[in-house]
């Protein structure tokens, strides 16, 4: 005893480290190649029966059909060691009947000898019975409703999936709750779909089970008479009443298994064990169980009827029907305890947790497209956003909020939305599982896929399988992966909007970083003479301009210069961008000895000087028809310097850039005004285009 303790106890811990299944499998294929002593068998017969007492009692008392979702594996398995022990004692069965019924082992010659009184034909009889029930109505039944509930879930998925989404839209639920309600409807999809299939294993196995008994019948009879010297008597007798206890003994945990399989594809309930609600829902109304109890003692008033049993069973579901409307009438006269009722004060206020907050940066995704970043920290999206932070805090000097990465369900499956401070910026589609084939206007032939308009660029372009890939690349085409095509559009947006970006807190951060080199003047520069509203607008500006913040150093340094002379933004703006003109020149024109610009013509210019007053930044005094002209020469500008196959950049006096600079922003986009004082010395200018000459 204490040795079959410690095995078992083995047992247990090999299971829990994850080797229990693999060993069972592997014991599974021991008992189909290997012969097994008859204790052996008997200790595998016992232990089948277990585990199909186990089975059915998880499956009476699991509130939930997917709490035990892991049924249609445990019912493969079952399976297969019921088959298995099958060949096993086909095997004894076959090699030692002929010594007699206890040769086979204890546990068939009991079902054998006991069970059916050692009459085959009562055996034969009630294992047809078994064979019928399992067969015909159980598993039969069971494999009808899990094909149904299988096709009725699937169908329902789509309109669960929208309650789903209509109840988080309402604020009935979170977000977090809304996607553990979308996981069980998943679940639930697959448990069914699963055990549409398993059922099938058990109505194989009872197909099965008629055929080894057959097999070992004939088996029998022909080894018994002709190697072992029996006669068709003798043999009949013994190996019948050994393949009918063999039948027997596989048959009982088939028949629970079967039933258990039922119990689970049948529960509709809610999330209670199925004894708890069928006392529920069968005994909650006492009057069903009172006329059943009256015509029980109707039937037993009648002569030659078993008066005493219909009598008696008749008086206890009269008693049992009388106790349940008292108490029901206890429960309805029972007023309700005060305490239980919660008072109006006690409701939860709102709080600030109720309010969301507004990310600088925020990336929403339909679901279809959650797998592309459902890896964390390796997903492939998440990692080329790292990149575009780094890349963009590289280029301009500052760190670029986190992006917060979130789904919405009220986006389209495929559609991803970029928000800038809650504000959307940018939206565009997906194929999860696909490349864009981006036609950059020059390609060699087409490619199968849905044609689209690349988000980024507005180009013509065409969702492709990956296969397919080096064939469009072949053709011209550019291919690009999803993640590269929100990682582009993410870095086109936050570039486009870095003013929006940058803030008090990412210029706290410059300042802290400026005194930890030992700049001791940030502290007698900020707050007084320059306040920290005032740096962040200039900062700002910079930006706008696409004029990086890396020598923040050197910024404030010409900040405290000119601060004392000036407080206008845009004047301070245009003082810092000279002191930056090296790295703005580079950044335009690539080192070039010789910089293409475009010139304003001299009347406009000087017209310019008196309608601005000077260089003033307000140029919302300019008399329409002058703006219309020069906004019109502007766009002629800027055609002929794509005709040329140079970026438009307008020259104009230092007093000039504040107000023309604003005018230019605000009328057309793509070109970028300079003043001559941002020029370097060394840099020769060639007039590419003028400005008023039209």
């Amino acid at each position: 005893m204490e040795a079959v303790m410690r095995a078992a106890t083995s047992g247990l811990a090999l299971a829990r480290n994850g080797f229990g299944t693999p060993l069972l499998l592997i014991m599974v294929l021991a008992m189909v190649v290997l012969p097994m002593p008859p204790f052996l068998l008997d200790l595998m017969f016992t232990f089948n029966i277990f585990v199909a007492l186990v089975v059915i009692f998880v499956a009476v008392y699991t509130p939930r059909p997917l709490d035990f979702a892991i049924f249609p594996t445990v019912l493969l398995i079952t399976t297969l060691m019921r088959l298995a022990l099958n060949i096993a004692s086909t095997r004894v069965v076959l090699l030692n009947g002929h010594a007699g019924p206890d040769s086979a082992g204890e546990v068939i010659a009991a079902f054998g000898e006991f069970v059916i009184g050692g009459n085959f034909a009562v055996g034969l009889v009630v294992f047809a019975i078994l064979v019928i029930i399992n067969f015909i109505v159980v598993t039969k039944g069971a494999t009808r409703v899990s094909e149904v509930s299988a096709r009725f879930t699937l169908d329902a998925l789509p309109g669960k999936q929208m309650a789903i989404d209509a109840d988080l839209n309402a604020g009935v639920i979170g977000q977090e709750e809304a996607r553990v309600r979308r996981d069980e409807v998943m679940q639930e999809a697959d448990f069914y779909g699963a055990m549409d299939g398993a059922s099938k294993f058990v109505r194989g196995d009872a197909v099965a089970a008629v055929l080894i008994l057959f097999v070992n019948l004939i088996g029998g009879l022909v080894i018994g008479a002709s190697q072992h010297g029996l006669s068709f008597s003798e043999a009949g007798t013994v190996y019948t009443i050994l393949t009918v206890g063999d039948g027997l003994v596989a048959q009982v945990p088939a028949l629970l298994l079967s039933t258990a399989a039922g119990v689970i594809v049948t529960r509709v309930t809610a999330a209670q064990d199925m004894g708890t609600e069928i006392l529920r829902q069968m005994f909650a109304d006492p009057r069903a169980l009172a006329v059943t109890s009256g015509i029980l003692c109707v039937l037993g008033l009648i002569p030659g009827m078993p008066n005493v049993v219909f009598l008696l069973l008749g008086a206890a579901g009269g008693w049992g029907a009388w106790r349940i409307y008292k108490r029901k009438e206890t429960d309805s006269n029972t007023p309700p305890e005060l305490e239980n009722v919660a008072p109006a004060s006690s409701v939860e206020e709102l709080n600030w947790d109720d309010v969301p907050t507004v990310d600088p940066i925020s990336l929403e995704i339909g679901y279809r497209l959650i797998s592309l970043v459902e890896q964390g920290a390796t997903a492939e999206v998440l990692a080329r956003i790292r990149g575009v932070r780094k890349k963009l805090s590289q280029d301009y000097g500052f760190l670029i909020p986190s992006v917060h990465v979130k789904d919405n369900l009220e986006l389209s499956p495929s559609t991803y939305r970029i928000s800038i401070r809650g504000v959307v910026a940018g939206e565009g589609s997906l194929e999860a599982d696909k490349m864009l084939a981006i036609n950059p206007g020059q390609v060699s032939g087409n490619v199968p896929g849905v044609t689209v308009v690349d988000p980024v660029f507005g180009m013509e372009s065409v969702w492709i399988d990956a296969s397919l890939q080096q064939q469009a690349q072949g053709y011209g085409f550019t291919v690009v992966d999803p993640g590269t095509v929100v990682a582009t559009h993410l870095n086109n947006v936050i570039t486009s909007f870095l003013p929006d970006v940058f803030g008090h807190e990412e210029a706290q951060s410059l300042l802290d970083r400026v005194k930890r080199t030992g700049a001791s003047f940030v502290e007698d520069l900020i707050p007084e003479p320059l306040s920290m509203q005032v740096l962040v607008q200039v900062l700002q500006n910079l930006l706008r301009d696409d004029v990086g913040l890396k020598d923040m150093r050197l910024i404030l340094e010409t900040l405290a210069n000119r601060v004392q002379q000036t407080q206008d933004i845009l004047t301070l703006t245009a003082h810092v961008r000279v002191a930056l003109r090296r790295s703005t020149m580079q950044k335009l024109f690539n080192n070039q000895a010789e910089i293409p610009l475009v010139a304003l013509a001299p009347e406009l210019e000087q017209l310019l000087f008196r309608t601005m007053n000077g260089g003033g930044a307000d140029n919302s005094a300019m008399e329409p028809g002058l703006a219309a002209q020069i906004q019109t020469s502007l766009m002629s500008v800027k055609q002929t310097c794509e005709q040329l196959g140079e970026a438009a950049t307008v020259v104009v006096p230092f007093d000039l850039w504040a107000g023309f600079s604003t005018f230019v922003r605000r009328a057309v986009s793509d070109i970028k005004v300079i003043s001559f004082d941002e020029i370097p010395d060394e840099k020769v200018i060639k007039v590419i285009a003028t400005v008023g000459d039209q």
